[in-house]
């Protein structure tokens, strides 16, 4: 079973960017679909992008245009870089598999208005 362990979230002000990590204990990232997940406060966990084995990415509407995902395959690591951060954009964020297996501690990143 690959594990997952996020990092580099904090407490940012609106319009400020993150760049979260995501590390994976074993090479996935050119052969899967790995998401980058979130669970605000009170809703359920949501899909916010994905980066596929070919290295093309989709996004949650909510984010378009504002996140983007990386990867370096050498490092067994995904990024995901948080642009005009907003308070809605506060949540726990997860990386995992397409459908997600064991999940990892997560990073919390806060956003204040």
């Amino acid at each position: 079973q690959v594990q997952f362990v996020e990092s580099g979230g904090g407490l940012v002000q609106a319009g400020g960017s993150l760049r979260l990590s995501c590390a994976a204990s074993a090479s996935v990232f050119n052969s899967e679909a790995i998401g980058w997940y979130r669970r605000a406060p009170g809703k359920q966990r949501e899909l916010v992008g994905v980066i596929r084995g070919d290295g093309s990415t989709s996004y949650a509407d909510s984010v378009d245009g504002r996140f983007t995902i990386s990867r370096d395959s050498t490092k067994n690591t995904m990024y995901l870089q948080m642009n005009s951060l907003k308070p809605e954009d506060t949540a726990v964020y997860y990386c995992n598999r397409l459908p997600p297996g064991y999940w990892g501690p997560g990073t919390q990143v806060t956003v204040s208005s």
